[in-house]
Parts: C-alpha cells; structure tokens; sequence
C-alpha cells in the first residue's frame, strides 16, 4: 500500500509537471499572439485613422433631429416660371415669366390668427409682469428670477422663472397687484380696463450673418480683395451701418441706425424695439363713410373671431412675431438642437407664390383653372364677387381660416381673405433683378431712409380685393410700417436637409 501511495505521489508530480510545462508554453505563445497584434494595431494606426486602408473614405457630418413644426406643411424644393404667364392689356401686365428654383421650407397651412398672435402679445405682457413682480420698486419678488444654472453656477445675468405662476388677483398682495396692474389702464370715458397697448414692447436682437459674410466686411484688409495685383491698404476703414434701439429717460422708444467704422463682428449684432400691439382702428382708418366701429372693437379680442386672420399688423411687427417664435420654441428644445433650428420667417416673394401655385407655371391661381368658381358653383375663395357684393362667397369680411379648400399643397386661402406680408422689399423690376435660384431682394431700410424705400411686396389678395388681384402672379406692394385690416401673414421655415419622405425630417 505504500508502495502504492508513492507511485500515485509520482503520477501526480510528473502530471503537475506536464501541466506547469504546458501552461508556461501557452502563456508564451500568448505573449507572441498579444505581441503581434500590439504590432498590427501599430501599423494600422500609422497607416490609417479608422482602418480605411489608407483610402479615402471621407467623415460624415454630425446629424441632429429637427421637430416638425406645428401646424406647417412641407413644400418641397422645386420650379416654376415666376410671373404673369399671359398678357392683359386690360390691367397693364405684360408677359415676362422668369424660370425659378426653389429649396424645400415649411408653410403654415393657414394664415396666423387672432388667437395665435394673441399667445404672442400675452407673452409680452406676462413677461413684463414677471419683470416688474421682481423689481424692488414693484414686487421685490427675487424669486420670480433665476440667477443660478442647474450646476447652481452663477448666470451671467438673472432670467425670468417662466415656471413661476403669476398670483391671481386675489390672492395677490399689494405690491404685486400694483406689478400686475401696472400694464393695464381704466378708460377715461367708458371707465373700461384695458391692456395698455403702449406698454406692448418687444426688444430681440439678430446677428447679420449675411452682411458679416460678404468679402468687404472682412475684419481683415488682406481677405477682402482676391486680386494679387492690387496693393491692400491695411488702414482701409469700411463703414457699416448698425441697428440700435433704446428707452430714454422720458420713456420714448428709440430705434436708429448709426453708421460706424467696421471694428468687430459685434458690428453685424442689431438690436430693434417694436410696439407688437395690433392697430384695431385699421378698420375705420382703412374705409371712410362706413361703419366698421364694431370690428375695431371685438375683432381681435372677441372670442368669435379667434380663429379668423390677426390683421392691423405691420410688417416690422410680423418679422417680431417670427423672432418670438423661433426663440419661443428653441425654449423647449435642448440646447445641441435649438441652436441649429432654423428661424421662423416670412415668406419670400418667391416662395410665396410657388406655394399658391402649387409649383405649377400654368396655375394663375392656387386651384388648377381660371375660373374663381368651381363646378358646383361655389366660390373658391374670399374675395370681393361683385362690386359692392362682398356677401356673395358667403363672407362680408374676413373668414376662419381654412374655410376653403386648400391648394395641392395643403396650403388654405393663399388666395383671399387676407394679403399676406412677404419678406421681399418692393421694387418695380421685381424678379428681373432677383437670381434664378431661391430669388430674393432684401432691403431694411433704416428709420432715416425715404418713405418710398421701405415698400414690402404683400401677395395674395384679399377679402376687399377684385378676382384679378387675388391671382397668384399678382404682386402688390405696402409700406411696412403700415397697418391694414386686410393684410395679415404667415410663418415660414427652412427645411433642415434633404428628406425624401412626405413631412419627415
């Protein structure tokens, strides 16, 4: 039995044995394979950054998801002839149709409304409470500011807590109801509260990125010419003109334009203050010898109406509504995403009338015929049937929105109801001048510019208008400080990228 217990002693230390000897060369062939593939990914790595084989294979872009705008409709990118496509020797037009392209945006599908654009002036003045709730002279409400980021670092100035509600009258105490209160006046005459409108002010600042672009107002003498031949003068001071807005003390709203030597891209920062509050007087301004009285007092603010297009708006107050817009929504996006979104924007003359016409040069309107009645009879837009018989489409003045059909493109009352701001200044010439492609003549003309300077083209005719203005080749034209109870407007937006897919980003 000893014997036997030593014999199986020397079968286990000669099996370790084996076993050690077997682990030792495994683990050296290891090191090898470990070795050479230290070596492989060496050499990969010198040849290639992402084991392209030296190729070139290019890096893509980094993509990002964009929301579908609410309410919009996607025109794709397309062209057509712009312009009249027939004479008519009646009304002074002359054939001169120009071959366009256009890129892809989004429309709104309908005009903005009373109640959409009263989400805006509320805004406004609830952003005015909320200021006044926290100045010391009203509220002296600190909490109605955010002063610390979520990291609980300090911002570099103090934002409204829009998350904070504003305390109800009733519950409210002194100093805040005379915060809350402060935007508001009672009628002298009918002892009515009202919604100051003087105090409707929007401040938003846009940088020029267009104007900073352009080769001559490069900081840098040197860039600004190609030209090998020419000897830059690296003292060439180029002027630029900038947009600036302030309240002075007596409280008067001041925009001007200065005009300065080029320093800093800070240069191509404006800033502008727009009274955002509707003129509801348009409607007895506009038509003398009537009585419109009624709408000037419950077209905006009567519930009835709320669906129906805002008008009494001017064309500086439409662009604020966009840059409102925009920065309302890039709010709720991450920041990565909001400061890639495109802006929201008015139409340009182009896009505007591609839109009616559904891409098609034949179309004269936005349906496919000339006929403004379809075949059942029914008129096929708003607008004025016959002289004086402004009731005959069923309509007196304005309808809701969508009360037609739309066009091809899902796009309602791009003919009637209301004209429409579009972002193209006015020029007699008009699309002659323009490029083929996304054609667009843009000028902002400066306080202290002529009157005749600051024309914006206006499109698609109105409830007041003949069926020969609310053609989709007709363009019009209006001052844009002007405020009309037939000219109201619409959002556009640039698509981000290409999709194949109908409303997909």
């Amino acid at each position: 039995m000893k014997h036997s217990c030593l014999i199986n002693t020397q079968e286990h230390e000669n099996e370790y044995s084996f076993t050690h000897q077997l682990i030792n060369l495994l683990t050296r062939h290891l090191s090898l394979v470990f070795l050479a593939l230290s070596v492989l990914v060496i050499t990969s790595c010198g040849k290639s950054f992402s084991g392209d084989g030296g190729e070139l294979t290019g890096i893509g872009g980094q993509a990002w998801s964009e929301p579908s705008p609410y309410g919009m409709v996607l025109i794709k990118r397309g062209a057509f002839e712009m312009g009249p496509s027939d004479k008519d020797s009646l009304w002074g037009i002359f054939q001169n149709p120009k071959m366009v392209s256009i890129e892809s945006f989004w429309m709104d599908a309908t005009e903005i409304t009373n109640a959409e654009y009263r989400q805006f002036l509320y805004w406004v003045r609830d952003s005015i409470i909320r200021e006044r709730l926290y100045d010391p002279a009203y509220g002296g409400n600190e909490l109605f500011k955010i002063v610390e980021d979520e990291n609980g670092e300090p911002l570099p100035e103090p934002v409204l807590d829009w998350k904070r509600p504003i305390p109800s009258e009733r519950r409210a105490n002194e100093d805040e109801l005379n915060a809350i209160n402060s935007v508001y006046y009672i009628h002298p005459i009918t002892s009515e509260k009202k919604l100051d409108d003087k105090q409707m002010l929007y401040k938003y600042s846009w940088f020029d990125a267009t104007s900073a672009a352009l080769r001559k107002h490069r900081l840098n003498p040197a860039e600004r010419i190609k030209d090998t031949d020419v000897n830059v003068d690296p003292n060439e001071i180029v002027m630029i003109s900038k947009d600036t807005a302030y309240i002075n003390e007596e409280g008067q709203v001041i925009n001007e334009t200065i005009t300065r030597p080029l320093s800093s891209i800070f240069d191509f920062y404006h800033t502008r203050i727009v009274n955002i509050y509707p003129d509801e007087s348009c409607w007895v301004n506009d038509f003398n010898n009537s009585y419109n009285e009624p709408y000037m007092r419950q077209y905006f603010n009567h519930p009835a109406y709320n669906d129906y297009p805002v008008v009494g708006v001017s064309w500086e107050q439409a662009i604020a509504f966009c840059v409102w817009r925009t920065e309302y929504l890039k709010r709720s996006l991450p920041e990565n995403v909001a400061r890639r979104v495109e802006p929201y924007r008015l139409p340009t003359e182009a896009e505007f009338e591609y839109a009616a016409r559904s891409g098609k040069s034949e179309n004269k309107y936005p349906w496919a015929q000339d006929n403004v009645m379809g075949e059942k009879g029914c008129f096929l837009a708003n607008f004025k049937p016959e002289k004086g018989n402004y009731l005959k489409d069923c309509h007196l003045i304005t309808a809701r929105v969508g009360s037609f059909s739309p066009n091809e493109f899902g796009l309602y009352d791009m003919a009637g109801n209301v004209s429409e701001w579009t972002s193209t200044a006015f020029l007699e010439s008009g699309p002659e001048i323009m490029n083929d492609i996304n054609p667009e003549y843009r000028y902002i003309a400066a306080k202290e510019d002529s009157y005749v300077s600051k024309k914006k083209v206006v499109r698609g005719g109105s409830w007041k208008d003949a069926a020969h203005f609310i053609r989709s080749d007709i363009r019009s034209n209006e001052y844009q400080n002007e405020q009309r109870s037939y000219i109201g407007f619409r959002c556009v937006r640039t698509q981000t990228g290409f999709s194949k897919g109908k409303n997909s980003l």
